[in-house]
Parts: structure tokens; C-alpha cells; sequence
């Protein structure tokens, strides 16, 4: 190995005497180095990117949601609120009543989701910071916090309370409506706040505190829609899990904030799997000039070859001797590559030379799992390539030198 290794390392350094050739293997030098540098911080920016749009989640989202496993509701027993009081990794939990309504402004109408919330709620979720107009809804007082379209479409005002909404939700019970008007309950609130947490939130939810909204729904003190937990950073949720089955019997769902937003990952996750692959491509096309400057090289030293043939070097030799080139190449020109990008993230980061707003830098962020991917990628395409170029040199080629 140390023979190939030496040629293939004096060829990669001494000039060629064919300027052509010289001009070929420097554009598949740079065009390794630019392939890796662009696949390098495409990840790294989507990784920036679904970072930024998961911590958006994390503002409105819990760590942990448990729902009935069947039916809308869940009765929570004093010793169920004991045991939970008492759940190691626990940070904080807050009971939510949830429910369809019908709001009503002035002859304009909203259909809107309903959330009724207790005080420890925002110890749970940081919903209150997306509060741009009023205040997060007092704790006990007939007042709703609405998203910012709900709020375009009624056109209401904000902390008046001459400009009461109106909320109707479904009467609970079982058997045919015989009269529509006496379908829904019906209470009015004040407008304390206006919040903008995301399209999905500020298209229908409303929040209220849970005293008002569970009596509008005539919801017993213990009658609960779900749970939302805040964890410690040292909690282990597998635990958790367990141990809140054993309260309720087996009869919860369970999400974390992922599954909460399987969807959103998902979508994640497929776009940074299709922008790999569309780098990738890329980076094979660039790596086509990578094989023609080694078979111009393979041609440019049939003299050499000819002689290192005649000294006793066997085929399989003298193969390997041009593919060690061509994987100096790939190692040298990755590297170089990977170094660049990282220089560049990492000016990103502390500058934000890129904007998204005049105040918003474009999220980029450095993760060694993207540099092994990449550096794993142009290594195997690159050797896979440098392969093929030297399977060029054949007995014949030789001979005719």
C-alpha cells in the first residue's frame, strides 16, 4: 500500500505536463470542494430552519398531553389530583376544558375552538407571550383571549365591555333536538387580549379561564377535557407514561410535543430527506468532471504507467495508484469543503449577514450529524467514482504506451 500511496501523492502535487489537464483537475477540485460546501450548509440551514419552527411549538405546546381514550371527557378524582401533585419530574400540570363554539359579534359569526384553562396554565405554556394586544384573560372573570383572524372576522373591539362576544357551545346530553334554540348554551365575555401564536391557533382558538368556560358548558368541578404537564429537564418521560396509565387506569392518550405535531415533523423531516437527495444529485453530477480529470490524467501519464508496468508494478497496482489519487482528491477537496461551510455557519450565527426580516437572521445551525453525512456522502460517491475512473487502465492501454 505504501508504493500506490507514494506515486498516487507525488502525482496529486507535481503538475502535469499537459496545461489542459492541469485546468480539468483543478475545476473537479473546486467543484468537489463547492459540492460539499452547498450540501453542508443546505442542511445546516434546514436544520436552523426546523429548529426556529419547532421552538414556535414549544411556546404553545406542552411537554406531555394526556386525553380520555374514549369519549370527550375526563373525572378527576381528589386522590387522582393527589398522585398527581406527587409525580417525580413533574414541573407543573394544568386541567383544560375544550369544546366547539359559535361566537357572535354584532350579526358577524366565527365557528371557534374553545379552551378553557387554569391559573397554572402559563407555567405549563408560555401562551401569554404571544399576547400582542390586551392581556391574557383574569382568572375568574367572564373574559377571552381570541387569535388574531378570529378577532379580523368579528371586528371587535379589545378590553371593551360594551363590546360583549357572544359564545354558544352544544348542550351536553343524548336523544334527538326537537328545538334548535334550546341546543346550546349561551354566555358572553369580554375580549381581554388578542394573541398571535401561528396560523393553526390564530385561525379558531379562544382561551378562557376554566371556571367560566366550564359553566358555560354546565361541566361539573371534576369534569375535565385534558392535561397538559411541564416537565423538569431531568424527567423521564417513559416513566411518566407509566405511572400516569397506572392513575387513570389505562384509559388515556398520551402525546409528547412531537407526536402533538407528528404532522409538522413529518413535513420536516421529508423536505430535509428531499433536499439531501436533491443536493446529493447534484453533487454526482459535479463529480462526472471528478471521473473525466482522473481518465485525463490516466491518459496524460500512459508514459508513466508504461514505465511503472515495465519495473514490475502489476495491473491491480497501478489501478490503485490512480484511485488513491482520485480519493486524495475526495478526502482533501471534502475537507476543504466541510471547513468553508462551517466557517460560514458559524459567521451566520453570530452576525446574520443572511436576513429573513430586518430583524430576523435566517436560522442556521451547526451539527456534527450533518457534518459526518455529508463528509460520509462525498467520501463514498467520491471512492465509488474514483473506482470506476480507474478501472479505465486496462492491459492494452499499457501496451500501446
Amino acid at each position: 500500500m505504501q508504493f500506490p500511496y507514494y506515486i498516487a501523492k507525488r502525482y496529486l502535487i507535481s503538475k502535469s505536463g499537459t496545461n489542459a489537464v492541469n485546468i480539468i483537475t483543478l475545476v473537479s477540485v473546486v467543484s468537489i470542494i463547492l459540492g460539499t460546501l452547498v450540501l453542508f450548509i443546505v442542511l445546516s440551514a434546514f436544520s436552523g430552519l426546523k429548529e426556529f419552527n419547532l421552538s414556535i411549538t414549544s411556546i404553545i405546546d406542552p411537554d406531555l398531553k394526556i386525553a380520555p381514550a374514549s369519549g370527550k371527557t375526563i373525572t378527576l378524582s381528589p386522590d387522582q389530583e393527589q398522585q398527581l401533585n406527587s409525580l417525580k419530574g413533574v414541573a407543573s400540570y394544568s386541567k383544560i376544558i375544550e369544546e366547539r363554539a359559535y361566537l357572535e359579534y354584532d350579526g358577524r359569526t366565527s365557528l371557534a375552538f374553545l379552551k378553557g384553562v387554569d391559573e397554572q396554565y402559563l407555567d405549563v405554556t408560555q401562551m401569554d407571550s404571544t399576547i400582542f394586544v390586551g392581556y391574557w384573560p383574569s382568572t375568574g372573570e367572564p373574559e377571552v383571549s381570541m387569535g388574531l383572524l378570529v378577532r379580523k372576522r368579528l371586528s371587535i373591539n379589545v378590553g371593551d365591555y360594551g363590546s360583549l362576544v357572544t359564545i354558544m357551545t352544544p348542550k351536553p346530553g343524548t336523544g334527538q333536538i326537537t328545538d334548535p334554540t334550546q341546543a346550546f348554551n349561551s354566555s358572553k365575555a369580554m375580549v381581554s387580549g388578542v394573541f398571535q401564536a401561528g396560523e393553526a391557533l390564530d385561525n379558531d382558538h379562544v382561551f378562557g379561564n376554566i371556571d367560566f368556560v366550564g359553566s358555560l358548558l354546565d361541566y361539573p368541578v371534576n369534569q375535565i377535557s385534558t392535561i397538559e404537564f411541564k416537565l423538569n429537564p431531568d424527567a423521564d418521560e417513559d416513566n411518566l407514561r407509566e405511572e400516569l396509565n397506572a392513575i387513570f387506569n389505562n384509559n388515556i392518550i398520551i402525546k409528547n410535543r412531537i407526536e402533538l405535531n407528528d404532522a409538522l415533523y413529518k413535513m420536516l423531516n421529508t423536505e430535509n430527506l428531499a433536499l439531501y437527495f436533491i443536493c446529493t444529485l447534484v453533487l454526482i453530477i459535479a463529480l462526472f468532471s471528478f471521473v473525466g480529470s482522473l481518465i485525463m490524467i490516466i491518459v496524460d501519464k500512459r508514459k508513466h504507467i508504461k514505465t511503472l508496468s515495465d519495473l514490475g508494478a502489476t495491473l491491480p497496482t497501478i489501478r490503485k495508484i490512480i484511485f488513491t489519487q482520485g480519493a486524495l482528491m475526495i478526502v482533501i477537496g471534502g475537507a476543504v469543503g466541510i471547513l468553508l461551510g462551517a466557517i460560514l455557519i458559524v459567521l451566520q450565527q453570530q452576525f446574520g449577514f443572511i436576513p429573513i426580516t430586518a430583524e430576523l437572521p435566517y436560522p442556521v445551525k451547526f451539527e456534527v450529524i450533518n457534518i459526518v453525512l455529508v463528509y460520509a456522502t462525498i467520501l463514498i460517491l467520491g471512492f465509488l467514482a474514483a473506482r470506476l475512473a480507474a478501472t479505465r487502465i486496462n492491459r492494452k492501454l499499457i501496451e500501446d504506451s
